[in-house]
């Protein structure tokens, strides 16, 4: 009974820390991003008024802004599907949500109190109203920022900390270490 005990805190921190949230965090970002995606591309052949409207931000109109950036999350999405280089999609989901962050920040600095228009008219479609759209797509925002962020900088952490135990292990054992003594003290998820 204590052994089992003993064992429950390692599986933990295996589950925590082992890979398991880059195994499925990246996946699901490409689901949410071909998703979001389609909902942008589709909406782009709708006739909502406000992709008549020039976008504050980038000057052009909505229709054409939403068209490049559901195509462009669709490509960020197959990088998620498609790629085994779980880095590369990490980053280029933390780059899309910083984007964001970033054109967030732009219409409420320019005083832009209207909900995000992020999903075209799929709001009309879906019967709920653009702030409860506008709200979701804030949540997931948050989602894909801290989620991306989160494992990037723990990736940055583990490699940290695995060239320093190879310097310090080095004095120790031989120098320089072989290639196959540092890939055996260090493992990284990406």
């Amino acid at each position: 009974m204590s052994s089992e005990r003993a064992s429950q805190p390692d599986a933990i921190a295996v589950s925590i820390d082992g890979g398991s949230a880059l195994s499925w965090f990246v996946p699901s970002a490409g689901v949410v991003l071909a998703l979001t995606g389609i909902a942008k591309v589709w909406s782009t052949f709708g006739s909502v008024k406000l992709l008549a409207v020039a976008d504050p931000i980038a000057g052009i109109l909505f229709r054409w802004l939403l068209l490049a950036v559901g195509v462009i999350e669709l490509v960020i999405a197959g990088v998620c599907f498609f790629r085994r280089n779980k880095r590369l999609a990490t980053l280029l989901v933390a780059w899309l949500a910083t984007n964001f962050v970033v054109y967030r920040i732009g219409l409420w600095w320019i005083g832009w109190h209207r909900p995000c228009g992020c999903m075209g008219s799929l709001t009309t479609a879906l019967h709920i109203s653009e702030q409860a759209a506008d709200n979701i797509m804030k949540v997931v925002l948050a989602y894909l920022l801290i989620g991306s962020y989160g494992l990037l900088i723990r990736d940055w952490w583990q490699r940290h900390r695995c060239a320093m135990s190879i310097g310090e292990t080095s004095l120790d054992a031989s120098f320089p270490p072989t290639a196959s003594s540092a890939a055996s003290k260090c493992t990284h998820d990406f």
